[in-house]
């Protein structure tokens, strides 16, 4: 399974700008790869991790802004098509990523 983050933090004044790169910090560490701008991912064996992620993401997010969460399968995921651009092939984004402990 995949799971996205979608979010669109204020960062007017500075509080707001620390709160946003404190939560894409958060994001980074907790092994997130990012997409877009505000757009990341992160592989999950299954969806009781999900689940899980979804917790600490919401104990993590700032108050203000919008942060949105989707969790989809890796077939999903491997539909994606790009129309302008191309996946960064430095990353690796698959599963091959994932360590089991």
């Amino acid at each position: 399974m995949r799971t996205l983050v979608f979010f669109d933090l204020p960062n007017i004044y500075s509080a707001d700008r620390k709160n946003y790169i404190k939560f894409k910090k958060y994001l980074t560490n907790e092994g997130f790869i990012m997409l877009q701008e505000s757009v990341y991912s992160k592989i999950s064996l299954n969806s009781q991790q999900c689940q899980f992620l979804l917790d600490r993401i919401r104990k993590n997010s700032p108050k203000k802004g919008i942060i949105q969460v989707l969790n989809i399968t890796e077939r999903q995921y491997a539909q994606m098509e790009y129309i302008i651009g191309t996946s960064n092939s430095k990353i690796i984004d698959s599963e091959d990523r994932l360590i089991v402990i």
